[in-house]
């Protein structure tokens, strides 16, 4: 079977390499996208990460594609129904270490509280040990609410309620035994928004929750609450944010994601081709703002990144690879 690997890194092609040893592989660094597109179209599996656009031109440039399989659990950046139609099927990792993101999200949630990275700025760029204005807060017996109780929220909660702090969720499909277990309760979302100190985004990007934080439910949030978002930059509305910001009702925001990350990534390329409408070149520019204010911490979609979580990753990818080859699919997008 004809097998293309895109944006690997270097350090698994000798497990590719062996785990699919007799077959023909294509190996490469480059993302996937119509305007990066091999010169070899013969693949009859594709691999991909999440800098890669996978649309209609896409999956027509492959007439012998059989599985395209993404190395994430997110596949908003494919259009599944393009390769549906084609009778393509589409794999992706369903979990990979709730852990790894959830252990990061607390990484900026401290980061947050207790102004950890300004602390550390003012010292490396002023070498000034001055405590003006690092008062934090603590997080014991504060209000956590987390918004998706899946395999990351999950164990975003089993953290919090180590520190001490009291949680209340949000999801449209309540694990009320889980509630049970762990010692929290379900809420409607405008009910958690009024009552957490701090906010954080656990669930899914789809159509139905793009913007679920949005300008208008903004304004139920607790007054000097922080948001976290880990999951995806569209479920937050950046005008709300903007809003949420500028008026005081948050006072800080932690972002691993943002609306239009890709056109955050490569910009000037897309200005210089005029390809942005302007609702994107908005968001774009709001971004900017957003980088630039100092109670605002904005990291590269690094969350997921941890040596085990990448390791798992690849493995999970294999095992849906040769599931397929070997007729029993397995972890195909529901």
């Amino acid at each position: 079977m004809t097998i293309a690997f895109f944006e690997l890194e270097g350090w698994e092609e000798p497990m590719i390499r062996e785990t699919f040893a007799g077959h023909d592989l294509f190996l490469t660094k480059e993302k996937l996208d119509p305007a990066h597109l091999p010169e070899r179209n013969d693949f009859e599996v594709i691999s991909v990460f999440v800098d890669s656009r996978m649309d209609e031109t896409t999956v027509d440039y492959f007439p012998n594609l059989k599985l395209m399989t993404t190395r994430s659990t997110g596949y908003d950046h494919i259009n599944v129904e393009a390769f549906k139609r084609k009778g393509v099927a589409v794999a992706y990792v369903p979990g990979y270490g709730a852990n790894t993101v959830a252990e990061f999200t607390f990484g900026l949630i401290l980061s947050l509280t207790r102004k950890i990275y300004r602390a550390i700025d003012q010292i490396k760029e002023t070498e000034s040990f001055s405590l003006q204005g690092m008062r934090g807060m603590d997080i014991k017996g504060k209000t956590l609410g987390v918004i998706g109780t899946g395999r990351i929220g999950k164990e975003v909660i089993k953290i919090a309620k180590g520190f001490g702090m009291d949680v209340i969720a949000y999801d449209p499909m309540p694990n009320n035994e889980l509630a049970g277990q762990i010692g929290f309760r379900y809420a409607q979302l405008e009910e958690l928004l009024k009552h957490s100190d701090i906010i954080t985004v656990h669930c899914p990007y789809t159509e139905q929750n793009r913007h679920l934080i949005n300008k208008e439910n903004i304004k139920s949030v607790k007054k000097g609450a922080y948001l976290v978002n880990t999951a995806r930059g569209p479920i937050v509305d950046t005008d709300a944010l903007l809003q949420a910001l500028g008026d005081g009702t948050l006072a800080g925001v932690a972002l691993d994601v943002l609306e239009e990350e890709k056109e955050m990534k490569e910009e000037f390329s897309f200005l210089s081709q005029l390809r942005l409408k302007p609702e994107d070149l908005k968001t774009v520019i709001e971004n900017h703002i957003l980088i630039k204010m100092p109670n605002v911490l904005i990291t590269p979609h690094n969350a997921f990144n941890t040596q085990e979580a990448m390791e798992r990753i690849l493995t999970t990818t294999f095992s849906s690879i040769k599931g397929f080859i070997e007729g029993k699919p397995q972890n195909i997008v529901p």
